[in-house]
C-alpha cells in the first residue's frame, strides 16, 4: 500500500508516512541504519555491515522512485538505497524490533550511536 502523504519533520529527524488506513513515524537513525543498499545489507545477511555512530543522520532529501518507492539522501552522505513502499510498512510495522535488533547488534560489538571524534578535532572546554 503506498503512503498517501510522507513528510519529514527536520526538528525531531523523523519521516511520518501517512497511509489511507494508518499513519507511522520513523526516526532517520533507524532508515539509515537499515537502509536497503548494497553498501548496507551486502548480497546475504551474513554480509549486512552494522551502522555506527548515526544517532544524529538527518534526511537531506526524499526522491520519488517511480511509483514504488523513495531514495533517501542523509546527510552524512549515504544515498544508495532505495525505499520500496513495502519496505518501509514493514521497518514502520516491526520498529520496535528493528530497533532492539539494531541496539543489541551495537552493544555485542561494543560500538556505539554516538559519531566519533577524529583525533586532534575535540578540544576539552575551557575552566571558569
Amino acid at each position: 500500500m503506498n503512503p498517501t502523504r510522507i513528510i519529514y519533520h527536520k526538528r525531531s529527524k523523523t519521516l511520518e508516512l501517512t497511509y489511507s488506513d494508518s499513519s507511522a513515524t520513523l526516526p532517520a537513525e533507524l532508515l539509515r541504519v537499515y537502509s536497503p543498499s548494497a553498501e548496507v545489507r551486502g548480497h546475504a545477511e551474513s554480509e549486512r555491515v552494522l551502522q555506527t555512530g548515526k544517532k544524529r543522520v538527518g534526511v537531506r532529501e526524499i526522491v520519488p522512485v517511480g511509483n514504488y518507492a523513495i531514495r533517501i539522501v542523509f546527510d552524512d552522505g549515504h544515498d544508495t538505497g532505495i525505499y520500496s513502499w513495502s519496505f518501509l510498512r514493514d521497518l514502520a510495522a516491526h520498529r520496535e524490533r528493528y530497533w532492539q535488533r539494531y541496539l543489541d547488534e551495537l552493544k555485542e560489538r561494543n560500538a556505539s550511536r554516538l559519531p566519533t571524534i577524529p583525533v586532534g578535532q575535540w578540544t576539552p572546554p575551557a575552566k571558569p
